[in-house]
């Protein structure tokens, strides 16, 4: 029996903190986990949707350590072209072997077209931390997350920019070398970061029998602060029905649910079954494993389909490679036209001659001087940045000779000028590595024929270990520096 005097007094003491008790069942509802608000309602249902046996601590580590080395690769064997390119004064290079830069750049290529599927595949694995909640906790979770966002980001543009390039299509208004050598800064400083932010996860799950029970299923460790959410298989309700046969059985299969009941119309479960435990287990390792099947045949496939433009192993595989060896003039490819360079009335002058300045002495060259000078034959690749290269047989003069006949030094800095008016590699710098060389001539023959127009015609550079942009064509001037 209620006491009224009591009722009395607590509707008087509400009546005198009204305010205050709208506080507290304000408060109340704020923990109600039916009344959250909507956004933080999405984020956990986002996250517990992305669950999945591939998605967690382990996948990731094993992911990022594959694009970790194809990075590095790509990044090391970027810097050596770069530098071929614009070598800083102190610099020199190997001239041997004389295929180190096919080797080099199409690693380069063959490694960043690797990324692609890799790279989707991590973002694909780490999808459920996107979903976190609270999506920042303090300002250093602010700061890892942004590193991640620039590695990301700068990943994507990086790889996607580079795919393009092998095409020759720029379909941007910034200078792309200049921006790839760049941004390769930003995007290896931003995986430092993120490793370094990682390492305590990466060095809990470097190794696989530390991340899994004997049974298959993934140890989570909550003391090392993974992100991604661990994964419970959701059992169907026990009212749901199966069909019968075997689509039935592997509905169940999946569901992780137990065997058909006799009633069901089907077989009894057998002494033998495995435990719920041991199916969860094989069931997660089955779909890690064909995760895992579905990311190596995606990287072999687009390797193994672009390799054969740098390599002779790969070329019966050539099916998306922007260039096809043995294709072109004199079985050779050609990147830049004769007509694209605007020469094809110099290149092609009956009163053509090649200019060579020495300290003191200055000759003039026509074709027919440069071939009584002395013809040198040498197998030399012309590999471009672009990824593709190819081997072949060149014929002309040898750069030292030249240098010989205006009394400079075989071993001098040159500078090669090429007929054409416009383009970054009109005028080429060649170290004195190079020029002393006996395999660098002024080619002017190729395959065993003249040069074709496209390849260069009249007179060209070929040198060991250079790439494609460096081995002038149409030239018209070589000047002693130093």
């Amino acid at each position: 029996m209620r006491d009224a005097d009591g009722d009395d007094a607590r509707q008087g003491q509400h009546a005198d903190h009204g305010e205050h008790g709208r506080e507290q069942m304000a408060v109340t509802k704020s923990h109600d986990p039916s009344r959250l608000p909507m956004l933080r309602r999405l984020l956990g249902d986002s996250r517990a949707a992305l669950a999945s046996p591939n998605r967690n601590a382990r996948s990731a580590v094993v992911l990022g350590r594959l694009l970790g080395i194809a990075f590095l690769i790509c990044f090391g064997t970027g810097l050596f072209s770069h530098f071929l390119q614009d070598p800083l004064p102190w610099m020199r290079f190997p001239t041997r072997p004389t295929q180190l830069y096919q080797f080099t750049q199409g690693l380069h290529i063959t490694a960043g077209i690797a990324i692609i599927p890799l790279l989707f595949a991590k973002l694909n694995t780490v999808m459920p931390a996107l979903a976190q909640d609270p999506p920042v906790r303090g300002v250093l979770h602010l700061l890892e997350r942004l590193s991640i966002a620039v590695f990301v980001s700068a990943a994507l543009v990086q790889v996607g920019t580079g795919l393009v390039n092998t095409y020759q299509w720029y379909p941007w208004p910034f200078p792309f070398r200049q921006v790839h050598y760049a941004l390769s800064y930003v995007l290896i400083g931003s995986l430092v970061i993120h490793i370094a932010t990682k390492l305590p996860i990466i060095v809990r799950y470097w190794r696989a029998k530390d991340s899994y029970d004997a049974e298959g299923r993934f140890v989570r460790d909550d003391t090392v602060g993974s992100e991604l959410p661990p994964y419970s298989q959701e059992a169907r309700p026990a009212s749901a029905t199966y069909p019968r046969g075997l689509v039935g059985r592997v509905l169940r299969w999946v569901d992780g649910a137990p065997a058909a009941s006799a009633t069901d119309g089907a077989e009894p479960p057998r002494a033998s079954r495995p435990s719920p435990t041991a199916t969860t287990g094989r069931r997660e390792r089955i779909a890690r494993r064909g995760f895992f099947a579905g990311v190596a045949a995606a990287t072999a496939g687009v390797v193994v389909l672009t390799v054969g433009q740098s390599s002779r192993l790969g070329e019966p595989f050539n099916v998306f490679a922007p260039r096809q060896r043995g294709l072109g003039p004199a079985g050779l490819p050609v990147n830049r036209t004769a007509r694209a360079a605007g020469v094809l009335a110099t290149a092609t002058a009956a009163d053509w001659t090649l200019t060579v300045v020495g300290r003191d002495v200055t000759r003039t060259f026509s074709r027919a001087e440069l071939v009584a000078l002395g013809m040198t034959e040498v197998a030399l690749p012309i590999s471009c940045v672009e990824g593709w290269s190819q081997m072949a047989r060149w014929k002309g003069v040898r750069m030292r000779d030249l240098l010989a006949a205006v009394q400079a030094e075989p071993s001098s800095d040159v500078r090669v000028t090429s007929l054409e008016r416009h383009g970054g590699y009109r005028v080429m710098d060649m170290g004195p590595e190079y020029a002393a060389d006996p395999t660098t001539l002024v080619a002017l023959e190729l395959n065993g024929a003249t040069l074709d127009l496209d390849h260069g015609f009249p007179a060209r550079i070929i040198a060991p270990g250079r790439p494609g942009v460096l081995q002038t064509k149409w030239i018209e001037r070589i000047e002693v520096r130093s």
